[in-house]
């Protein structure tokens, strides 16, 4: 369906408008950076964002130990302060209704994609582990895990395999299998995998036990059910939850950007928005060589130091899979990687 036409009238009504909602945001900032200037606000304290708004942020203080502690916060950002994202922990200081970020604390890492322009934003900050959803519906794209996979191996954060929707393994021996196959495929890797589902009492009892004490980025493709687990998780949280589309059973966006929660137990949950496609075009080939464990594990003893593992002789990576010991799916997802490369660093 062609793109509406908007007359010159609405496209000025809509431009009056955006100008004087910056407007409003612009005279809300210089009274408190007014009140800061000062000295009207409070004392300076320890705090993490929340969620990130264009030049706005959520942040919440936080005791001691790190963790979430109040009620969030709207607060404006310093200049030089332009970059923070979800999950940073800054200073702040505040009145009853507004605050102000006047400094940020070193990342211990951040988790970096690029967006559909192809500009690398980060998405979170301070991340203990990731924890990668999946699920029988939408359809799984094995490739699309093993990208996240080395996302994680590359920001140096632990990732966590979660199977969601495991009440449909029930429906038939192909969902079964399928999950037995992936089980096998990355337990042997070293990679730890759970099995969760909200439709069942103790659904989540495996899968929370990883989340205690740890702050936990979900990310996973629309529709695997990253929002209902975390409501679940999270019952008092106002958290939107979609549903697959009826005909093409692909999920509708719910999450239009990253937000943290506190979790109960101890830690933090960051709920990220969907993807259908994670690009890693940014890295270079020994990253993403890195990041399967693998193909890395036998690449050093290949004959030649640059081998692509496609045909050269003496490849110990197409000799591993020729043996079993390296998946053949996972060596055609390494390549089909490899391709998509800036500059063709295959």
């Amino acid at each position: 369906m062609s793109k509406r036409k908007l007359t010159r009238q609405q496209s000025w009504r809509i431009e009056k408008v955006q100008k004087e909602r910056l407007s409003r945001v612009s005279r809300h900032k210089v009274k408190v950076e007014g009140l800061l200037d000062n000295g009207d606000l409070g004392p300076e304290q320890p705090g993490r964002i929340v969620a990130r708004f264009g030049k706005q942020v959520e942040v919440v203080p936080v005791d001691d130990f790190g963790q979430p502690n109040g009620k969030a916060i709207h607060c404006h950002l310093r200049a030089n302060l332009t970059n923070l994202v979800t999950g940073d922990s800054v200073v702040f200081q505040s009145s009853s209704d507004a605050g102000i970020v006047i400094a940020c604390e070193i990342r211990r890492n951040v988790l970096e994609r690029p967006d559909s322009r192809g500009v690398i934003k980060a998405m979170a900050a301070n991340v203990d582990q990731i924890v990668i959803v999946s699920a029988l519906e939408p359809a799984p794209q094995p490739e699309l895990l093993d990208r996240y996979l080395v996302a994680t191996e590359v920001a140096g954060m632990k990732p966590l395999i979660v199977i969601n929707k495991a009440d449909l393994m029930q429906e038939s021996t192909v969902n079964q299998n399928f999950l037995a196959a992936i089980k096998n495929l990355y337990q042997v890797l070293g990679y730890t995998v759970v099995e969760s589902t909200t439709k069942d009492v103790g659904g989540l009892a495996e899968l929370s036990k990883y989340l205690i004490g740890k702050s936990s980025v979900f990310i996973g493709q629309s529709g695997v059910g990253k929002s209902s687990l975390i409501h679940a998780l999270l019952p008092n949280e106002d958290i939107r939850v979609g549903h697959l589309h009826k005909q093409t059973r692909l999920g509708r966006h719910t999450t239009s950007t990253a937000r943290l929660y506190g979790y109960k137990a101890g830690g933090s949950i960051i709920d990220s928005p969907g993807i259908r496609d994670f690009g890693l075009d940014q890295i270079s080939r020994k990253d993403v060589e890195r990041g399967f464990v693998d193909i890395n594990e036998f690449a050093e003893y290949c004959r030649f130091r640059d081998c692509r593992h496609r045909q050269e002789p003496g490849c110990a990576v197409l000799d591993a899979v020729e043996k079993g010991n390296v998946s053949r799916r996972r060596l055609e997802s390494f390549q089909r990687i490899l391709d998509t490369l800036t500059g063709g660093d295959a």
